[in-house]
């Protein structure tokens, strides 16, 4: 009897897992590889614009995407660089520059992508992750990165992240 318990609660735990498995999304950027130094145009000391990024391997039911850029080494914790959403799932890049639908409130209190801008010296990662939704969302422009993560709950069909670096001199 025990056996045929533990046997059923393993079976479950695999089926419960299976289920909470998101496909991955490569992204990438013809600025910079993964792991590698963010060119200075990118960032507070250069035009501070966002870099392009490249989608790969979207789920075909994909009605948009959202990206959230993050600084996990900033001082005083996680910083956010950028808060997007509702890009249209078609997009398979998304140019050097551009301003998605809907933009969210930075860490810097702004709307938009603001570029890595750690304390001279320091050299940080900054996370560009991409999230494939089956939905558009219905939040408001200027919404932070927990509402933005609150309502993609249960839409996010594929992730995938590109981490660039940055040091200050």
């Amino acid at each position: 009897m025990i056996r045929w318990v533990l046997c059923i609660f393993a079976i479950v735990g695999q089926f419960a897992f299976a289920a909470e498995e998101k496909n991955t999304m490569q992204i990438t950027s013809p600025s910079f590889n993964t792991n590698e130094m963010i060119p200075v145009q990118f960032t507070c000391q250069g035009a501070n614009i966002s870099p392009a990024l490249t989608f790969a391997n979207v789920p075909a039911n994909t009605v948009s995407f959202a990206i959230l850029v993050d600084d996990p080494d900033a001082p005083l914790g996680i910083f956010n660089h950028w808060v997007a959403w509702n890009i249209p799932g078609r997009v398979r890049e998304f140019k050097e520059g551009e301003t998605p639908p809907r933009n969210g409130r930075n860490d810097f209190a702004a709307l938009g992508y603001r570029g890595p801008c750690p304390p001279r010296g320091a050299k940080h990662r900054y996370f560009f992750k991409v999230y494939a939704l089956d939905t558009t969302l219905r939040l408001e422009s200027g919404s932070v990165k927990s509402q933005l993560e609150a309502a993609m709950e249960g839409h996010i069909l594929a992730e995938g992240e590109l981490i660039g670096l940055y040091q200050r001199s």
